[in-house]
């Protein structure tokens, strides 16, 4: 370990050579030790000739008040010191607030003023934009999204320190970033580019003219080790050949003339090539209670809020002429909740009704693509479930079949045991009804709530599937919402309230 000669003047001290000598002229000589600038060049070069220089942000940043998990300040030394890299940590991890900590240092040193997040959709606001303000509240953002480019163009134009967008979102102000002079590149969910098409290339592209680019994903090889290829021409080009047959003949193993297979280190060799990065999992995060809960909030379609809005203003109506009651309360809640979720029914033949629930949708897909391990999801209405997987299975996930009271018990039971015992499939959609008794199902470590169920028995029962006995990891529960109504619930459930009993309550604050 390096002594550290001051902090506050940002020098350390390290054993006397006469080739450190000639490389910092200016450093003081204390006899033992010379004491040297501790800027981030003078680690850089320190640690390229061996020296075990620790990262200057770890003696030189407050983090802002915040207090940072362990594999946070490493991630964040990581950051700060290698101009580009890869962060390949677990979702739940914290890379948001290391991501943040890590500008706001560059900045403090005058490294960086300005830095672009490229973000999935639904973490624009409820991710990105919540931390900013919790993180480093005195850092100015700029949400570009909107419905109109003048819009966008307009915040973009503003005054800001960090501005996310969509990855999709991009294509419309491409043409300004280009001429505008950023620092940091930031790239949430790094993965979206493992193919090599023109968004990838566009993205490429953008990524030279900054100082700093960082990608982020917790899941790099979502479907094949050659998935890192397109990520690394994006964020480290220098260190991947830039002709994808050759590095796939590196890494695969041709078959037939469409098929390969991967090589026995086929896995091994991709993540040396996302280099150099830091890869920690919840496990690592001692900090944290063997289970974490977490709520997301994400966006209603504009159709989903017109008909929401609709049925939140009737149920207030009936709330001041106290025609609710606990009977019918119930009814319009589960309406209420059905319109969240995405798919309502219509009619008297009761019609399925699809609704614009993208944002809800991509967030899924988001959290399922930001775990390496296996992941349930509960969905609380039948028609909303089969909905759910029809749309992830076209998506190309790796889904089970629905499990509902429609299904049969022999079909449960070879749906948990291939989920649980077996390598295929990843994701578990299931009425919480179906699985909140008895049920190991330790193969998973995260559970998804695409939306709640208003029965605190089978809440607790259901999330209990993945925290028995020879469960290896921690586990997160993570519970999906958009509306006031749902915060309540969840809010209930987790304080462990009966929900049924607050129903006209809950209508008087919602509604």
């Amino acid at each position: 370990m390096i002594p550290v000669v001051s902090a506050k003047h940002a020098m350390i001290g390290v054993p006397v050579t006469a080739q450190l000598k000639n490389l910092f002229p200016h450093a003081r000589d204390l006899g033992e030790l010379l004491a040297i600038p501790h800027g981030i060049d003078e680690t850089k070069m320190l640690r390229n000739l061996g020296v075990e220089a620790p990262a200057p942000v770890l003696s030189q940043y407050d983090w802002n008040g915040g207090t940072p998990f362990d594999v946070q300040q490493k991630t964040v030394a990581m950051l700060t010191t290698e101009r580009r890299a890869y962060v390949l940590n677990d979702m739940g991890t914290g890379k948001t607030k290391c991501c943040l900590w890590a500008f706001d240092f560059l900045r403090s040193k005058g490294l960086a003023k300005k830095m672009l997040v490229v973000a999935p959709l639904s973490t624009l606001t409820f991710v990105w934009a919540r931390e900013v303000l919790q993180t480093v509240p005195h850092l100015k953002i700029a949400v570009l999204h909107h419905h109109t480019r003048k819009k966008r163009l307009e915040r973009l134009a503003g005054d800001w320190d960090i501005a996310v967008i969509n990855h999709d979102g991009l294509d419309v102000v491409y043409e300004e970033l280009e001429k505008m002079q950023l620092d940091v590149l930031c790239i949430d969910e790094l993965a979206v580019y493992r193919n090599y098409n023109m968004r990838t290339k566009k993205m490429a592209k953008l990524a030279k003219r900054f100082r700093w680019v960082w990608g982020m994903t917790g899941a790099p090889t979502p479907n094949e080790p050659t998935d890192v290829w397109g990520q690394a021409i994006v964020v480290t080009p220098n260190r991947v050949d830039n002709r994808f047959t050759r590095f796939r003949d590196e890494l695969m193993i041709k078959i037939s003339n469409f098929k390969y297979l991967p090589k026995s280190d086929a896995t091994e060799r991709a993540f040396r090539v996302l280099q150099p990065a830091v890869r920690y999992t919840m496990d690592d995060v001692v900090e944290l209670p063997e289970v974490v809960y977490r709520t997301m909030q994400v966006e209603l379609g504009p159709g989903q809020a017109k008909i929401y809005d609709a049925l939140r203003l009737h149920a207030h109506a009936l709330v001041q002429a106290k025609e609710i009651t606990a009977a019918n309360a119930g009814a319009v809640l589960q309406k209420l909740l059905q319109v969240s979720l995405g798919w309502v029914y219509s009619g008297v033949k009761k019609d399925i009704v699809p609704l614009d629930n993208a944002i809800r949708l991509q967030a899924l897909e988001d959290m399922i693509a930001s775990t390496n391990r296996k992941v349930i999801v509960f969905v609380p209405f039948k028609h909303a479930l089969y909905g759910l997987v029809d749309y992830l299975a076209s998506r190309g996930h790796d889904v089970a079949p629905p499990v509902s009271g429609d299904t049969s018990q022999t079909e449960r039971n070879t749906i948990f045991s291939a989920f649980q015992g077996s390598s295929k499939y990843k994701v578990l959609a299931a009425h919480p009804a179906c699985m909140s008794h008895g049920l190991t199902l330790t193969a998973a470590d995260t559970i998804i709530w695409f939306g709640p169920i208003t029965s605190l028995e089978t809440f607790s029962q259901a999330n209990a599937r993945i925290t028995r006995i020879g469960q290896k990891h921690r586990q997160q529960v993570i519970m999906l919402q958009s509306t006031a109504v749902e915060r309540k619930i969840y809010s209930l459930l987790q304080r462990k309230q009966a929900v049924q009993e607050r129903l006209l309550e809950m209508f008087e604050e919602a509604s």
